[in-house]
């Protein structure tokens, strides 16, 4: 079982075998640590671009995150400190360009940012 987090969503399933109050606290200390990466072409973070399509948390703390970059040659598509988060396992990262990012995946407060309003 898993429990995942949608992006530009807070619904989060409770399907795991950790405590929901665990899972809850990994899935904000993640979106946090993804908030700390940002695109260098874009004063905004990758959470709040849109480029995190989904993250998995695994029974066994293993984490598959599923992305996109805004151009193929992104600059940030090295960092992810997702491992850095005290109680996370392995980390998978699939990047993905199907469906292919757009502006229409910001959240409020990165349109806010970039003044795209």
């Amino acid at each position: 079982m898993t429990d995942t987090i949608e992006a530009k969503t807070s619904n989060m399933e409770t399907r795991s075998a950790l405590p929901p109050e665990e899972t809850e606290r990994l899935g904000t200390e993640i979106v946090a640590a993804l908030k700390t990466v940002f695109d260098p072409e874009i004063p905004a973070d990758i959470y709040e671009l849109g480029l995190i399509y989904k993250v998995d948390i695994k029974d066994d703390r293993t984490v598959d995150v599923e992305m996109t970059l805004t151009t193929p040659n992104c600059p940030a598509a090295g960092e992810l400190p997702v491992a850095s988060v005290p109680g996370v396992g392995l980390v998978n990262v699939n990047l993905v360009w199907d469906p292919a990012w757009t502006p229409d995946r910001m959240t409020d407060e990165a349109r806010l940012v970039l003044n795209m309003w």
